[in-house]
């Protein structure tokens, strides 16, 4: 059982972390015809916004209430009101996501009551559904705000009682905020494999997988339907990715009777095969589909021909806590040994689960000085950790959020089957990819005379 440590120290030398904002505008986005709307100053948007466009070179329709000194004090209810307003005319969305920010939450604004009244007021609002997370900047990360901003949709959006007509062959797929649109494709593929139709949410795989559209309209070019969300009460089982979307999962199961399973990774042979044997139980199949065994065939032989460099590696890591989980129990199974881990928040039961003695809560300048004092001969985690790379000469492979210094960050897939083969290549490939000068010191041999350092010595020929 890993133990969560807190570093006391004056600064953040590298954050680590996006804030819980970010990940609700992130997961807003995953709804079709969508704009997330941060309620808060323009600066809080524009940080917002820059992460987001370079992680997935896009235009990202993110919107700000504009809160300046004066709203500050005397209240920003005017101020959310006029954004709607002036969104439902320059861009006609079906769908407004409001996260608050530290600014409001600070002040201690009602938002929640405020935009009830507003909405019973504004009969005009009626055609588009606003909804309302709480999402301040100081209390967790990324992960935190998307789980935030999902619960809130399904608690606005989803009916209290069970659908008359439940359809039997669809399930719902709860995406956690560390699968990228890639990784939701290959979830789709697999549970279509066996015949069940999945309703997505959110759905981020057709609004930032990165495609050319016909037009600009300045809401998400994709994501789930918004006429689709109360149908997760027709499913008839609820597939939560992500310990992040246990509660989002409880609350469908509240509302309507639907039952459901939390996995925690789909990353690995062990846990893929429990993700199969569920569809398997709900498909009513007793052998998985030949293309699934065959990817479970591929991946097997791939796990023997990566362990030869995964055996013994010591690994840093630094991520959001379920990214930070499903990566790091692989490699383990690999043989690879945890030797720093490093997180964004304190508020996820998988921490203590984690193939290692300690978690640290804090930034990448604690990922550098751990990675560093323990050995590592890996890193993973986002962009940001160039800078470690570079100062420990270790390789780095790419990870979370934001990865803006390579594109296809929207491709990167390392779950199911395929995507776990396709991360054991990659952590084997960068293992390769340091080469090592051989010199006589490696091999246990006294170095030769000075005189004769033009003489190959024995021992390294």
């Amino acid at each position: 059982m890993a133990a969560l440590t807190h570093p006391r120290r004056a600064l953040s030398t590298n954050p680590l972390k996006s804030s819980a904002p970010l990940g609700a505008a992130l997961a807003y986005l995953g709804i079709e015809r969508a704009v997330p709307l941060f309620h808060g100053a323009q600066g809080c948007t524009a940080f917002g916004m820059v992460h987001l466009v370079r992680h997935f070179k896009e235009a990202i329709p993110l919107q700000t209430t504009a809160m300046n000194e004066i709203t500050t004090i005397l209240g920003g209810s005017d101020q959310l009101e006029q954004a709607i307003e002036n969104l439902r005319k320059r861009a006609n969305p079906k769908f407004i996501g409001i996260a608050s920010t530290a600014l409001t939450e600070t002040r201690g604004e009602d938002v929640a009551g405020e935009l009830r009244e507003m909405l019973a007021r504004r009969k005009d609002f009626a055609e588009t559904k606003v909804v309302y997370a709480a999402t301040p900047d100081f209390d967790g990360g990324l992960q935190d705000g998307w789980t935030k901003a999902v619960e809130a949709i399904l608690s606005a959006l989803v009916p209290v009682t069970p659908a008359p007509d439940p359809d039997l062959r669809q399930v719902t797929l709860l995406t956690g905020s560390h699968l990228t649109p890639a990784e939701i494709d290959e979830l789709v593929r697999l549970i279509r494999a066996f015949g069940l139709n999945p309703l997505v949410l959110p759905d981020i795989s057709t609004s930032l997988d990165g495609h050319l559209a016909e037009d600009w309209s300045g809401c998400s070019l994709g994501g789930t339907p918004i006429d689709r969300i109360a149908d997760v009460t027709r499913s008839a089982f609820t597939l939560a990715v992500g310990e992040q979307m246990r509660g989002a999962a409880q609350i469908i199961e509240e509302k309507a009777s639907v039952p459901y399973r939390v996995f925690p990774s789909l990353t690995g042979l062990k846990a893929v095969d429990a993700f199969v044997r569920v569809l398997m139980e709900l498909s009513g199949t007793q052998t998985p589909p030949p293309s699934v065994e065959r990817d479970r065939s591929r991946l097997a032989d791939a796990m023997l021909d990566a362990h030869f460099f995964t055996g013994g590696l010591r690994v840093a890591i630094g991520a959001d806590p379920d990214l930070m989980f499903a990566l790091s129990t692989t490699l383990n199974q690999m043989g690879a040994e945890i030797v720093t881990a490093v997180t964004t928040s304190q508020h996820s039961p998988m921490i203590e689960k984690m193939p290692c003695d300690e978690v640290i809560l804090g930034d990448l300048g604690d990922f550098e000085r751990g990675a560093k004092a323990a050995g590592a001969q890996i890193l993973l985690t986002n962009s940001y950790g160039r800078m470690a790379a570079d100062a420990l000469h270790l390789p780095l492979v790419r990870v979370g959020f934001p990865v803006f210094d390579r594109i296809g960050a929207q491709d990167a897939c390392r779950v199911g089957y395929r995507g776990t083969r396709a991360f054991l290549f990659e952590i084997a490939n960068a293992v390769q990819s340091v080469h090592h000068t051989p010199r006589p010191e490696d091999f246990g041999a006294t170095p030769l005379p000075e005189e004769f350092s033009h003489v190959p010595h024995p021992a390294s020929c």
